[in-house]
């Protein structure tokens, strides 16, 4: 009978292990979800921000940035300063000079040449809005030791391909929407999902 009890108090105790390994497993699988849908509500709140009070997306700030940053370059070196294909940026650019906040001209000794300058109001945007996010983030991701950045490197690829998302081709930018997208298309995007989140919370409100 003592054995038999022993044996009972045994099995509860194996059972309630596993049960609390199940829930510590689940709990971190929810954490980590989590913390993704907080990375892409990070970049789409700077996205829509930027939009909203500048009329810019990343990409069109990262470039008058770096034509504030370096002077007057040729586009063929802003792309490769920005990690851009020089297709994507002209179409960044022809968005920026109809908007009057890049000039393209031609080199006086090469007419086959376009080099791209700020004018005064490219300037003062440049100047005036919030560094890019991704810009903040490589400074923070700089300040880690060298073990840190591998690691977080490593965990990254994994979460890549557990998404399947390897072979999807993706600028260096942390932004939302397509790259070459006009600020209006990308607030009225993220206005969109939200004003959906807010419906679907309003939903539950009156089911509860």
């Amino acid at each position: 009978m003592t054995m038999a009890r022993s044996d009972a108090n045994r099995g509860g105790v194996d059972a309630q292990g596993r049960g609390s390994r199940t829930a510590r497993l689940a709990n971190a699988e929810e954490r980590i979800l989590s913390s993704l849908r907080r990375i892409i509500r990070a970049v789409d709140l700077h996205s829509r921000e930027l939009a909203r009070t500048y009329g810019l997306t990343a990409p069109q700030l990262i470039c008058l940035r770096e034509l504030d940053r370096r002077g007057p370059l040729l586009s063929g070196q802003l792309a490769r300063d920005i990690s851009l294909s020089p297709a994507t940026v002209t179409g960044i650019l022809d968005r920026l000079e109809r908007r009057d906040l890049v000039l393209r001209e031609r080199r006086p000794e090469d007419k086959r040449q376009i080099l791209l300058r700020l004018t005064d109001e490219g300037r003062r945007v440049a100047r005036e809005a919030p560094a890019p996010l991704q810009e903040r983030f490589r400074r923070r991701l700089a300040s880690l030791p060298a073990a840190k950045r591998q690691a977080i490197e490593q965990a990254l690829r994994i979460v890549v391909e557990m998404m399947e998302a390897s072979d999807i081709d993706a600028a260096p930018l942390l932004t939302s929407g397509p790259t070459t997208a006009d600020s209006s298309l990308i607030e009225t995007l993220l206005g969109n999902e939200g004003e959906q989140r807010g419906q679907r919370r309003r939903a539950r409100r009156r089911r509860s």
